[in-house]
């Protein structure tokens, strides 16, 4: 059998025949004869009119332990479409690819799984050319579909770099938190592309929207799709609560050492030998833990300040109450339990409590929404921590358009079809 035949049989590269084979030091080249005659742009405009033409290899996926190059004649044409002078397609690699889709196919596959040292090692190609071909790969397989029938969605930022740089992320509550869209920045205006991108008709199907208490995200979902609810995250929620007693605490802590003559803290000897700085002391962890995963020492502590009527007791109680309203049973009434919160936690007389009340009073409607509606941004959550692998695994990403494409490619739901499932 000739190699040419051989490697025809093998290859079966789409629209073109192998012409010759050849060995060079740095692989296997086959040359290639394209079959049709018609230039493609890839805006999709064709012609027969030739402007000039060229020689270029791509890189193909390796024969054994060596590297195999495919060589073929390509052109430009004057696309008047475009207005311009553009490169054709071919059927075998992406415009403007020096890789073949086979190849890009395979190193997107194992982007999806593994980190880009792995990548570089087994397929022998750059950082430099994975992250190009990340980007295209999810550029072809990203469907402007997924925007459709979104009705509740979850709006969060991850930071991708140091130096206070941001994404935001938008994902979907009703397909398991699969990303739909994410962009550079955490401002109102990143969040205003994405409802740009959804469009007039896809945004007024939105029926909710959860996010953190970041006022610009809230600010723009009211403008821009006002039938939607927008939804506060729980888990800021209780986090707002859980700083605000720990500043209890902190304020306690301050005072009673204070009181002991003790100038700055320390385990001092006045400190110790003083009943009320002893009450305070070793707090911290029984006021933030959940109660169900309290220690013994944790549980006798919250016994002993309330034995005293202590400052801290009152506001881990008020902290508890707000936590009931996200774990009522069936049928119960969260607007009421949230204003009767409202109502002691204004009467408190503990700073910290008085002004986290001024916080929840202002979000009582977005929070009332998330309980109403069953909404958190926990997905996104865990999201973040996916997102913060990815940039970990690629020890960082020096542009944001890389980190979207590998956000996309691991998070979206993309499907990479290998060339030997074809």
């Amino acid at each position: 059998m000739r190699a040419t035949t051989a490697f025809n049989k093998m290859l079966a590269i789409p629209g073109a025949d192998v012409a010759g084979v050849q060995f060079d030091p740095s692989g296997i080249v086959v040359v290639l004869r394209r079959r049709g005659r018609r230039l493609h742009c890839p805006c999709g405009w064709s012609t027969r009119a030739v402007y000039d033409r060229t020689t270029r290899r791509w890189r193909h996926l390796d024969l054994g332990a060596a590297r195999l190059f495919l060589e073929a004649e390509i052109r430009r044409l004057a696309c008047r479409a475009c207005g311009r002078v553009r490169t054709e397609t071919v059927p075998w690699a992406r415009p403007g690819a020096r890789f073949t889709g086979d190849f890009e196919d395979v190193v997107a596959y194992l982007a999806q799984r593994t980190d880009k040292t792995t990548i570089t090692r087994l397929l022998r190609c750059s950082w430099e050319a994975v992250a190009a071909i990340t980007v295209r790969v999810v550029a072809e397989h990203l469907d402007d579909a997924r925007l459709d029938e979104l009705y509740r969605i979850g709006v969060d930022e991850v930071s991708y770099r140091k130096g206070h740089r941001y994404l935001t992320v938008v994902a979907d509550h009703d397909r398991a938190g699969a990303v739909v869209w994410a962009g550079e920045g955490m401002s109102s205006a990143t969040l205003e592309r994405f409802f740009d991108t959804l469009g007039p008709d896809r945004t007024a199907q939105l029926q909710a929207a959860s996010m953190d208490l970041h006022g610009a995200y809230a600010k723009v979902t009211r403008a821009r799709a006002p039938r939607a609810r927008v939804c506060a995250d729980p888990f800021h929620i209780v986090k707002l609560a859980n700083a605000a007693v720990d500043e209890v605490r902190r304020a306690a802590w301050n005072t009673t050492r204070h009181a002991a003559g003790v100038a700055r803290p320390g385990p001092l000897a006045r400190v110790r030998q003083d009943p009320a700085a002893q009450l305070v002391k070793n707090t911290r962890w029984a006021l933030l833990k959940d109660p169900a995963g309290w220690t013994d020492s944790q549980r006798d502590t919250i016994v002993r300040l309330r034995r005293a009527r202590h400052v801290l007791f009152r506001a881990w109680v008020l902290k508890e109450e707000l936590r009931d309203l996200y774990r009522l049973p069936p049928g119960g009434r969260p607007d009421a339990h949230l204003d009767a919160w409202l109502a002691r936690a204004s009467r408190c007389r503990i700073p910290a409590m008085l002004d986290l009340s001024r916080t929840i009073r202002r979000h009582r409607d977005q929070i009332l929404a998330a309980v109403q509606l069953g909404l958190s941004n926990s997905k996104l959550e865990g999201l973040n921590s996916k997102i913060r692998l990815i940039n970990h695994r690629g020890y960082g990403h020096h542009s944001a358009a890389a980190v979207i494409a590998m956000i996309y490619l691991c998070c979206s739901g993309l499907t990479i079809t290998l060339p030997t499932e074809r």
